[in-house]
C-alpha cells in the first residue's frame, strides 16, 4: 500500500499538468451532466415494514387520488379577550380573509371554519385549512406574500391571526451560511497551524473542489437513481468536513519530509505514501460507517449514506492525486516564510505542545484513564433517559407564527387536536363494512385518552374506510404513545367480533413507529459499523487491543454526547443559553447520525494519531517513546482538525430550527469529547499503561490478516534520496532523485 501511494503520489507531482487537467474534466463533465439532467424531486419520507406506513400505503390503494401531495396551511383565528369568533364583526373579518386566501392563483380551495365545523366548543377559537395545488417547494414567493398579506389585514380586526402547516415552511438556505462560516473558521484555523497562506489555502481549495465534483454527480444522477434534493445534504457536510482533514494531513507530511532535507518530489511521494496511507484506511471507516445506514431500513436515510459515501471517496482520490499535483506547482509556497527564506528547511522541532503533553499523561496514566472514563461516563448518565420523537411546530420559537398557531389550536381544541390518529379499516371482504368500521369506531371511541372520533369515510368501493381519532393528550407526550399501543391491542378482538381489521396511521403514529424502529436498529448498527472497523483497524495496525481500545473509546464518546443533548434538549438543563424555548424528545433520526458521522471522523483521528506511533514502534523506538513521537508529529494537526470540525458544526446551533440547532450541538459536542477527551487523553494513557503488549497480535490471526504496509516500513528500506539543494529552486529542476 505504501509503495503504491509513494510512486502515485511521485506521478502525480511530476505529471501534475495532467491531473489538473484530469480533475478539471471531470468536474466540468459532471457540472455539464448535472445541468442538463431533470431537477431532482422531493422523495416522500418512508419506512418499510412497520404498520403507519402500511397503512399509508393501503390508503393509496383504495382511495387514488386521496392523498393529495399539495401543500397546506392551518389559518388559525382567535377572538379577542371577552369574545368569540362567532360573534358578527368577528365571523365577518373570518370570512373575509378566507375569501381573501382562497383567491390565490395556485390555491385549490380554503375551506370556511363556519361550515367546516372547526371552531371550538368555547367559540374563542376558528381555524381555516387553505389547500394549495403545488407542493410546498413549488409554492412561489407571490402566494407565499398573498398568505402573509392576508394574516396581516387579518389582524388588523382585531383578531389573533397565526398560521402553520407546510406551505409555511422556508426553503433550505440556512445550510449554506453554516458551510460559509465553517470555511471561514477553517482558513483561520490552518493558517494558525501552517503559517502559511498556500499551506492553509490548498486545503480548502482542494476540499471545495471534491464537493463540487461530488454535489455535481449526485444531481446528474437524481433522476436516473430516484435521489431527492435531501440526498446531498449530507455529502455536502462530510465531503468538506473529510476533504480539509485529508489534504491537511497530505500536505503537512509534505511539509515534515521537507524538514527533513527531502526534495519536494520525494517529499510529496513520501508523503502520499505514509500520510495518505493513513487518508485511505480513515476513510474506508467512514465509508463503513455511512454504508451502514442501510441497516436502518431508511430508504431516504440509505441513499444519503452512499452519496455521502461516494463524497469521501472522492475526497480520499483528491488527497491522493489532486493535492500532491499542486504541491508540485508550489513546494516552498506551502512553507512558512522562515523557512522560504532560509533557503533550507530546517528539521522539526524534537520538542513541542504536543511532546509535553505526552509526556505529560505517560507520567501520570492512571488518574487521566479514571478521569477521562470517569468523565465521560457521568456525562452518558441522561442517555438512559433518552425519548426519541419526530418533534414538530411544538417545538419551534415561540416567535415564530407557525409555534403560536400550534400553542391556539391546543389551548381551543385539547392538546390532542395537533396529532390526530388516522385509523384504516379494511372490510373487504366483509358483509356488512359500514357496521364493522361503526363497530370499530365505537370500540375505538370507548378508550380511555380518546376525545372523539370523526364519522367514517368510505372509498368508491365500500371495502375500506378511514377516520380520525383525537388524543386527549400532545403529540410528542408518552401517554400518546400508550394510546396507540393500546388501540393497537383491541385489534384481534375487533377482527374478531366484526371480520374486518384495521391498522393505525397518521403523522403522530408514524413518529412513534419511527422511533421504535429507529431504536431497535441502533444496536445492530453499531455491532456491524463498529465490528467491520475492528477488523479494518487490525489489518491497519496489526494489533488486537488497539482496535478494541479506538472501538470502546468511540462507544464512550458517543454516548457522552448523546447525554449532554438529553441533559440539554430533553431536560432542558442550559436550554435557554442555546435558545432553546421548548423541550422535548430527541429528534429519532438524530443518534444515527451521530453515530454514523462521529465515528468516521473518531475513526479519521484514531489513525492518524495511532499510525504515526505505530510508524515509530516498528522503526525501532519503545512504546513510550513511540507515543511521544506520533503526538510530536500529529498531535498539532489533529486538534487543528477536530477545531475545523467543531467550527463547521457549530455553524448550526445558531440556526432557530430546533432540529438543525440539535445535530449542530451534538454533531460538535461529540467532536469535541473524542478528539481531545477519547484520543489525546484515554488513547496515550492506555497505550502507556499497556506497553509492547499494545502491538501484540496473536501468532496465527497475524498469518491471516492480509500485510498492507501503512505504515511506510518499506519506504525506510529505500535508499537515501539527494537532499534539496540549496537556496529557491524551481520544481522542474527537482526531477532527478534516486529511485
Amino acid at each position: 500500500m505504501a509503495t503504491f501511494l509513494y510512486r502515485m503520489g511521485r506521478l502525480a507531482f511530476r505529471r501534475r499538468w495532467y491531473v489538473v487537467l484530469v480533475w478539471a474534466a471531470v468536474l466540468a463533465a459532471v457540472g455539464l451532466g448535472a445541468l442538463k439532467a431533470p431537477g431532482a424531486s422531493d422523495e416522500e419520507f418512508s419506512m418499510p415494514g412497520i404498520e403507519s406506513q402500511k397503512a399509508f400505503d393501503l390508503l393509496e390503494q383504495r382511495f387514488p387520488g386521496a392523498s393529495a401531495d399539495g401543500a397546506t396551511a392551518r389559518v388559525v383565528f382567535v377572538a379577542p379577550n371577552g369574545e368569540k369568533v362567532t360573534a358578527a364583526e368577528n365571523r365577518q373579518a373570518v370570512e373575509k380573509a378566507v375569501t381573501e386566501l382562497g383567491d390565490g392563483t395556485q390555491v385549490a380551495s380554503a375551506a370556511d371554519p363556519f361550515q367546516a365545523k372547526a371552531v371550538s366548543k368555547d367559540g374563542t377559537t376558528a381555524y381555516a385549512t387553505v389547500t394549495y395545488k403545488v407542493t410546498a417547494t413549488d409554492l412561489t414567493d407571490a402566494s407565499k406574500t398573498h398568505l402573509e398579506e392576508t394574516l396581516h389585514e387579518a389582524r388588523d380586526s382585531g383578531l389573533t391571526v397565526e398560521a402553520g402547516g407546510t406551505a409555511m415552511e422556508e426553503g433550505g438556505g440556512a445550510g449554506g451560511i453554516a458551510e460559509v462560516i465553517g470555511i471561514a473558521v477553517a482558513a483561520v484555523v490552518l493558517l494558525i497551524t501552517f503559517g502559511s497562506l498556500a499551506a492553509a489555502g490548498l486545503p480548502l481549495l482542494t476540499a471545495v473542489i471534491g464537493v463540487g465534483v461530488s454535489m455535481a454527480t449526485i444531481l446528474a444522477l437524481s433522476d436516473a437513481l430516484g435521489l431527492s434534493t435531501t440526498t446531498g445534504t449530507l455529502a455536502m457536510m462530510l465531503g468538506l468536513a473529510v476533504g480539509i482533514d485529508y489534504a491537511l494531513f497530505v500536505v503537512s507530511r509534505f511539509r515534515e519530509e521537507r524538514a527533513r532535507g527531502r526534495t519536494p518530489q520525494e517529499a510529496a511521494g513520501l508523503a502520499a505514501g505514509t500520510a495518505g496511507s493513513a487518508v485511505v484506511f480513515a476513510g474506508l471507516t467512514v465509508v463503513i460507517a455511512l454504508a451502514g445506514l442501510a441497516v436502518v431500513g431508511i430508504p431516504m436515510l440509505t441513499k444519503m449514506g452512499l452519496a455521502a459515501a461516494g463524497a469521501v471517496v472522492v475526497a480520499v482520490l483528491i488527497a491522493l492525486t489532486l493535492v500532491p499535483a499542486l504541491l508540485g506547482f508550489w513546494p516552498n509556497a506551502v512553507l512558512t516564510r522562515r523557512d522560504r527564506g532560509s533557503g533550507r528547511v530546517e528539521k522539526s522541532a524534537e520538542t513541542n505542545g504536543g511532546t509535553r503533553w505526552a509526556r505529560f499523561v505517560l507520567r501520570r496514566p492512571v488518574p487521566v484513564l479514571l478521569l477521562g472514563v470517569v468523565g465521560l461516563g457521568a456525562l452518558a448518565v441522561p442517555m438512559t433517559d433518552l425519548q426519541l420523537g419526530m418533534p414538530g411546530d411544538e417545538a419551534k420559537a415561540t416567535s415564530t407564527t407557525e409555534r403560536r398557531a400550534y400553542d391556539a389550536l391546543a389551548e381551543g381544541f385539547g392538546p390532542g387536536f395537533n396529532g390526530p390518529l388516522s385509523v384504516v379499516v379494511d372490510a373487504k371482504g366483509d358483509s356488512d363494512p359500514k357496521g364493522a368500521a361503526d363497530a370499530i369506531a365505537k370500540e375505538i371511541g370507548a378508550t380511555k385518552g380518546v376525545v372523539s372520533v370523526s364519522p367514517a369515510r368510505f372509498n368508491e368501493a365500500g371495502d375500506t374506510a378511514v377516520f380520525a381519532v383525537v388524543p386527549s393528550t400532545a403529540p410528542t407526550d408518552e401517554k400518546t404513545k400508550d394510546l396507540v399501543k393500546t388501540i393497537r391491542g383491541e385489534r384481534p378482538g375487533a377482527e374478531s367480533e366484526t371480520g374486518a381489521t384495521f391498522e393505525v396511521t397518521g403523522t403522530t403514529a408514524l413518529n412513534i413507529d419511527i422511533s421504535e424502529k429507529v431504536q431497535a436498529a441502533l444496536v445492530p448498527y453499531l455491532v456491524v459499523v463498529v465490528g467491520l472497523a475492528i477488523v479494518l483497524l487490525l489489518v491497519v495496525f496489526r494489533s488486537l487491543l488497539v482496535p478494541l481500545k479506538a472501538a470502546l473509546g468511540f462507544l464512550l464518546s458517543v454516548l457522552a454526547s448523546l447525554g449532554v443533548v438529553v441533559l440539554v434538549f430533553q431536560q432542558g438543563h442550559g436550554a435557554e443559553l442555546l435558545g432553546v424555548e421548548q423541550t422535548g424528545p430527541i429528534m429519532s433520526l438524530m443518534p444515527i447520525f451521530l453515530v454514523g458521522i462521529v465515528f468516521g471522523l473518531a475513526m479519521d483521528y484514531e489513525v492518524f494519531l495511532v499510525s504515526r506511533m505505530r510508524e515509530a514502534y516498528v522503526h525501532g523506538e519503545s512504546p513510550d517513546e513511540a507515543v511521544t513521537s506520533g503526538f510530536r508529529h500529529s498531535a498539532r494537526v489533529v486538534v487543528a482538525a477536530a477545531l475545523i470540525m467543531i467550527a463547521v458544526f457549530s455553524g448550526f446551533i445558531g440556526e432557530s430550527d430546533s432540529m438543525i440547532k440539535m445535530i449542530g450541538f451534538g454533531l460538535a459536542f461529540a467532536v469535541l469529547l473524542d478528539a481531545f477527551v477519547v484520543r489525546m487523553a484515554i488513547v496515550p494513557a492506555v497505550l502507556a499503561l499497556l506497553g509492547h503488549k499494545a502491538w501484540w497480535l496473536p501468532g496465527w490471526l497475524d498469518r491471516l490478516l492480509p500485510r498492507v504496509d501503512v505504515e511506510g516500513e518499506a519506504l525506510s528500506r529505500r535508499p537515501e534520496t539527494v537532499p534539496a539543494p540549496a537556496g529557491p529552486s524551481d520544481p522542474a529542476d527537482l526531477e532527478a532523485v534516486r529511485t
